[in-house]
Formats: C-alpha cells, structure tokens, sequence
C-alpha cells in the first residue's frame, strides 16, 4: 500500500532556473516522464488565472487515461504545486533549493499520489521514487547535453528472424498443395520481388482470387498475370526492353498495375508520374528522364500536345475514341501468353518527390523483398487474403507501397479512379474492405461528412486504416477513431527512406501528434548539425536507417548519409516512451527574434479551435524580427472567427515567439495530388486560385 505521503529527494549538478526551464513548464514533462504522453496547456477560463493542463498518461497496462491538472503555486525557480480537478485532495509539489557549489537540491513530493488515486496505477512508493529518478536523470542529461540512452531497435540477425516470424503470422508463408508452393517458389526466384514476382506468384497459388477490383470490374491473379505477360509482348514490339525508361501517367486501376507488372517482365524502368502535373511538367519530366513510352489514361490527352516526337504514347483504353500512337488492349492484343527470359537485372521504379517545396524530383526507388515487407506488417498488422481499399494514387509512395505489400498477401486491392468520400465508405461496405490505405486529406474528408450519412454504411469489417504523406492533425485522429474505432495507424516515411516509424492506434490514443516507433529492420537517430545526438528531449534532424533507402535522385542529388543513416529533412523529437514526434521540415524552421520557431505545434493549437477547418503556418520575411510566422485558417460554414482572437488563443497555449503575427483567412489551402499543404505557394502569398485536387476529391 503507498503512504499518503512519497517524497523523492536528490542534488543535482545544474543551477534552478536551469532546471526550472523544464521542471516548471509541465507542457514539456511529455519528453522527460515515461507515461505522460500529453500535457497541454489550456486557454485560463478568465484573465490571470493560473494555468491549467489536460495531462494523458499510461502509466500501466491499462488503458489511456486524462487528466486536469492547476497550478496551486508557481514561483519561479523555486516551486511548482498541480492538484487535480476535480479536487481528490491529491497534489505534487516540486521543490528547487541551492545546494553546495552550484548545485540544486530537487524534492518532489506526491501527496495522495495521483497515479493511484486518478490514473488507476497501483504503485509502490520505491516505484513512485523510480518513476520521479528516471525522469529528473533525463533532464539532467537534457541539460547536460548528453545524447539520449533510448536502445535502438535490432536490425541484425536477430530482427531477421523476427521478420520471418512477423510473416508467418501474415500469412504469408501458410501451408497449401506442394504443386502450388513450387509454382511460386519459382516466380519469386525469376522475378524477384518485384511487381512481376509478386503477382506471379500470387497467381500460382491463388489463379482464380480477385487481385483488383476497379470500376470496370474483376481482374484474378492470373488475369493480371497473363495480361501482363501479353502487354510485355507487345510493348517488346516498340522496342521496350531492360533499362528502357517508361513512364505511366495513370490514375488507380487495374491497367495501371498490369503496365507495372509487364515493364517488371521486361526490366524496363517505369517512372510514376504524378497525375497533377502542368503539362509543361510532364514534358519536362519526360525529357530528363529519358523517357521512350509513355501509358496515359485518356483524360490526360490534352495535356501531351507538346510531347517530344521519339515518345511513343499508348492510351489507358478506358475511352475509346481519343487518338493515341496505340492502347494497352490493341497492344496486349492476340500476343502469346508464353513466358518471357527474366532480365539480367530488375526494373527499377521511380516515384516522384512530392514537390511541395519545389519542383518535383525522380527518385529511384529499391526493389523491396519479403524482409522489407515485414517491416511494415510489423507494425500495421495485415493479414494474408486482406481486402484493401487503396485511396492513396498509386503514383505516390503510400499508394506504391500498399500495392507492394498487398501481393505477399494474396490481397485483393480495391481501386477507384478518384476519391470520394461518401463512395469509399459505400465500397468498403459491398466489398468487405478490411483495410484502407489514404493519406490524411482523404481521412479528413471522410470524418467531415455527416454522421447521418457515415451511418447509412457499415464499415465494421475495416480493421486498419493505415494514413501516410503527412501529419496527422491531433483532432483528425481522435475524432476519426471515435467515429470508426481504434483502427487508425501513422505511417511515417518518406519516399527516399521508405519506412521510418509507424504509430498503433494505442500510440494514437496516448499521443495523437506522434509518428511512432521505428519497426524492427529500422532505426533512427536524432543529430545535431554535426552529426552528434541530441539530448533527451531536444529536436533534432531526423536520420533513418534501413534496408529500402533510395538509390539517389535521377539527376544525381543525394541525400546526406550518416552513420549509415539518411536525412530525411524533418525535424523531431523522441519522448520518454521513445515515441518520434515531428515538428517540420528543416527548411520551415524560422528564426524570430532569436528563437527557434516550427509551425506545426502552431498548426495543431489552431485546429484544436472548433471554429476551424484546417490551418497552416508558414515563414515569412520581417524587418523588425527576421522572420514571422503567418497562418492561413479556412473557418466552418456558418462560424466566425478574427484575427485577434486567433492570436489571444496561440497566445495562451504557446510562448510568445510563436504567435502568427499574420492571420490570413480563406476558402481552401493549396494541396498537391495527395493532399500535402504546398507551403511554399502560401509563403509566395499566391492564394487567390488554390491548387486543385482531383485524386482527393
């Protein structure tokens, strides 16, 4: 049984206000105390009132749980007293006094201690005292500038294993006919992991599941098999072979993943273009790729006027009567279905950086084996014989990578051409989708539709919904998990690192803004500028190290590499549970009278307001101060909200630094095709025509 009364006491080797910089801000105990996984501070109910906090913590093997806390005393460098509210009589002071040469002697004492009494954990006092010590050494470390002691994930022999073991519990090795092993067994040794090995050795186990189901109707594994091998013939006929460069302007479909699978065949390269592109772009692109073939659906035609004369052009054939040098069907044509000879090497794909801060790079991209997909399904557990809805544009990472991990599965993809809302829900209901791969613009779109409308579907077979491409707004999260369930999982990556870190739904639950944990097979590293870890709770330049790294930009740019580990050029911190947290890009960090400054805690304060839709911060030039930060808010119909009473709110949530100076209200924000805020159209002030977003709605 805990006494009433725990007190920890130690002396330490930083002077008070030092460790009053962190002991006397609870917003910042997140990244120190293992279990506290929130603590914002709240807007005070009227003027001069002491702050309060909304705390969530985990402290045991139960579930999340809040909890208010107010300031009872605040004296600057001296002591910090929270109660609980409602009032339980339980409180925790925290006392800084001068010790000898410098030092600062530190009491906590937990009276009525509120991790039994409110947070349900039932600890002892030597417990509470460990809890405090663990803690107050990793401000001390902060301090210290000593680099964080969490343990790396194994990614050695011992990972491997895991990931065999991760598979077999996909499914993916599950016992069938020998006849059936065999025939898949050798696709994969011909082809690889790539889209020709995974859908042929699909097709050999399973030939008559339905691998894609799009708008036109049912493609089998073996269709996609046999149609693939058909188009390869074909495209042969054009002079495609090893290391031919084709390009693929396509919207989801099955044509698009029989095109994958036939350049897969042949080992030509296929470059993804990205649906949104001007067609001054795709031109562009196609030149500099050095690209020979080019797959479009029909709408895109009158994008290709102006495409160089040697590209050969083939139509999707979903229209039949706009004008292409030949089709996908005229070319798949009465061509054998015999097997083609394996390339010498494999076909490389090349996905498109998302160009929000530029002009869009070609990034080539490895082929990803077995070991790479348990990655991934070690952290979002899909299951063999899944039905996955894939929203996000398969031109994109996200979309790519959902198409790659569904093959091991033998899962069936369910694919519509454009997004829409109210008709993802109607399809996971009639096809039974247990899984729905989206970027967070498509989430948000889903929540905001009336809850009489979501209630007309039954989405209860959905498991997982898996989000990638950008950050999660915290209210996007917990209100899509109280309207659907806690299937949501954070996938963070990028499309030169691949796979990153990945949030459960419980890391949701107890931290709705974090990116997660790194999967085994990855690792990551926080570094400062040179190259050093960071200290406990310090942002730092996100590193990550796997198997799946890119193999550079086609225009020979790389990205920088240390310790074997790759920039990925967002900046973040770890908390005390090891979970990443991101604050931004490297480049929207701005500097404002000093300070260090990153828009998105900014972003997720505004949106916590209920007048607001979304909200995003970016840089902007200042005389006075070097730079400022400028918010752009899109309000709710029928609600209104000014400028003064955004900034009073940032004002009394966030320091001072980081109050928008600039309040800009519009209609929408500029997005690309999947649904990334392009901040650099925002910080050019251009937002009179946003830019469109056809993929999402």
């Amino acid at each position: 049984m805990v006494d009433d009364c725990v007190v920890y006491e130690t002396t330490v080797d930083h002077p008070r206000a030092e460790l009053w910089a962190v002991l006397g801000e609870p917003a910042r105990y997140p990244r120190f105390f293992r279990g506290i996984s929130g603590c914002d501070k709240l807007a005070p109910a009227y003027y001069g009132a002491q702050p309060e906090y909304a705390m969530r913590a985990c402290l045991g093997p139960g579930e999340v749980l809040d909890h208010r806390l107010r300031t009872v005393i605040r004296r600057t460098d001296d002591q910090l007293v929270l109660a609980g509210v409602p009032d339980t009589g339980g409180w925790v002071s925290i006392k800084l006094q001068d010790a000898e040469r410098g030092r600062t002697q530190i009491k906590v004492v937990f009276f009525k201690p509120m991790l039994r009494h409110r947070l349900g954990v039932s600890w002892s006092e030597a417990q509470i005292k460990r809890w405090a010590r663990d803690g107050i050494r990793r401000v001390c470390d902060h301090l210290a500038g000593a680099p964080d002691r969490l343990p790396e994930r194994d990614g050695g022999k011992g990972g491997r294993l895991g990931a065999l073991r991760v598979l077999a519990a996909a499914g993916v090795f599950s016992p069938t006919r020998p006849d059936r092993t065999a025939r898949q067994l050798r696709a994969l040794a011909k082809w690889g992991s790539t889209v020709a090995g995974g859908y042929g050795a699909a097709a050999a186990r399973s030939a008559k599941r339905a691998a894609v189901i799009d708008e036109r109707g049912v493609s089998t594994f073996r269709d996609i098999d046999i149609g693939s091998t058909q188009l390869a013939h074909g495209l042969t006929e054009l002079g495609v072979q090893a290391r031919t460069k084709v390009a693929v302007l396509a919207r989801n479909h099955a044509a698009l993943v029989r095109t994958l699978a036939a350049c897969a065949k042949l080992g030509a390269d296929t470059v993804l273009l990205n649906t949104g592109l001007a067609g001054a772009q795709v031109v562009d692109l196609l030149r500099t790729h050095r690209v020979t073939v080019l797959v479009a659906d029909d709408e895109f035609a009158p994008l290709l006027h102006d495409i160089p004369p040697e590209v050969t052009l083939i139509g999707s054939g979903a229209v039949a009567d706009v004008e292409f040098d030949a089709t996908l069907a005229a070319l798949a044509a009465d061509q054998p279905a015999d097997p083609l000879p394996a390339p010498r090497r494999p076909g490389r794909l090349v996905v498109l950086t998302s160009g929000t801060s530029g002009t869009p790079k070609g990034a080539r991209r490895p082929t990803p084996g077995l070991l790479d997909a348990a990655m991934v399904l070690a952290g979002i557990p899909l299951r063999a014989n899944e039905r996955i809805f894939v929203a996000a544009p398969i031109f994109h990472s996200w979309g790519l990578t959902a198409l790659q991990i569904g093959m091991p599965l033998r899962a069936t993809m369910v694919l519509r051409r454009r997004f829409d809302a109210e008709a993802t829900l109607a399809a996971i209901e009639e096809h039974g989708c247990t899984a729905l791969f989206a970027v967070p613009i498509m989430l948000q779109r889903i929540l905001a539709l009336p809850e009489r409308v979501r209630d007309r579907y039954d989405t209860s077979s959905l498991r997982i919904v898996a989000s990638s491409g950008s950050a999660l707004p915290r209210s996007l999260v917990t209100g899509f998990m109280d309207a659907f369930g806690d299937v949501l999982y954070n996938f963070y990556g990028s499309t030169e690192v691949s796979a990153a870190t990945i949030a459960s739904p419980h890391d949701l639950r107890a931290a709705p803004t974090t990116a997660g944990k790194p999967p085994p097979g990855a690792r990551i590293a926080l570094l400062d500028r040179d190259g050093a870890q960071v200290p406990p709770g310090e942002v730092g330049r996100i590193f990550v190290g796997n198997d799946m790294l890119f193999d550079g930009y086609l225009d020979g740019a790389e990205r920088e590499v240390r310790r074997g580990l790759m920039d990925t050029g967002d900046r973040g911190y770890l908390d005390a549970d090891g979970r990443l947290h991101i604050c931004g890009r490297d480049d929207e960090m701005i500097v404002s009278g000093g300070e260090n400054v990153f828009p998105r805690p900014v972003e997720e304060v505004l949106t916590d307001l209920p007048q607001v839709v979304e909200a995003a911060v970016v840089g902007v030039p200042d005389a006075e101060y070097g730079q400022r930060l400028a918010a752009y808010i899109v309000v709710r119909d029928g609600w209104r909200l000014d400028e003064d009473s955004v900034r009073a709110y940032v004002h009394q949530r966030l320091a001072r630094f980081s109050v928008p100076r600039d309040v800009v209200f519009v209609d929408e924000l500029p997005r690309n095709q999947t649904g990334k805020v392009l901040k650099r159209v925002l910080a050019d002030g251009d937002v009179a025509e946003p830019a469109a977003l056809p993929n999402v709605g």
